[in-house]
């Protein structure tokens, strides 16, 4: 029997044309899913680590903040006492990214809530205010009630408050509200600075 000569053509071709169609498909949904994998990282990367989320940031009010360079007289004898106290209480609370109670709690919340509560302050809510309040001091300098900053990231920054015997206190993002050496390789390696809130 005599087949046209498109009919020997048209067949062979239709299932390769199928493939570069699957093909481009499959590059072009890759492409999309890379793109929102970059988005997404950098979102979160924006969002600097342990600063409190927008809506859950608190007013800084008080005449304390608007003087970010000085510090506030604290009673002598009494600051390891009063954060001890504060530690003691909010130790193993999880980490949340923006949380302020015993449910979760950041790093800056945690530093916020501690100080308000032992010396009645009323700190900036993220990591970048707290990083610019009170007075940098250099790591030599540390005393009990210093807080320490640290580089975790592309624009992430964590804090906590230096304890003595380089220890320190913080919400770390793996164990909750605990307790740090200064000399854990880890924190050695992203040190950045320290401030002084209290003049004792």
């Amino acid at each position: 029997m005599f087949y046209p000569a498109y009919f020997t053509v048209k067949f062979p071709l239709e299932r390769p044309k199928q493939h570069l169609n699957h093909a481009m498909n499959c590059i072009l949904k890759m492409i999309y899913r890379l793109l929102l994998t970059v988005f997404i990282c950098l979102t979160l990367a924006a969002m600097a680590g342990c600063a409190g989320s927008p809506k859950k940031q608190q007013a800084t009010v008080s005449s304390y903040t608007s003087k970010p360079q000085s510090t506030v007289q604290h009673k002598p004898g009494t600051t390891y006492a009063s954060l001890n106290q504060q530690y003691n209480r909010w130790k193993g609370t999880p980490y949340e990214l923006g949380g302020l109670n015993k449910n979760g709690i950041d790093c800056s919340g945690f530093v916020h809530v501690a100080f308000r509560e032992a010396f009645g302050m009323q700190l900036p809510r993220s990591t970048e205010g707290l990083a610019e309040s009170g007075r940098t001091i250099a790591k030599h300098e540390l005393a009990v009630g210093d807080l320490v900053f640290f580089k975790t990231g592309f624009r992430k920054h964590h804090v906590g408050i230096y304890m003595g015997k380089e220890q320190f206190i913080h919400a770390s993002t793996s164990s909750g509200v605990m307790k740090s050496s200064l000399n854990n390789p880890y924190w050695l390696q992203h040190y950045w600075k320290s401030t002084r809130l209290l003049s004792n």
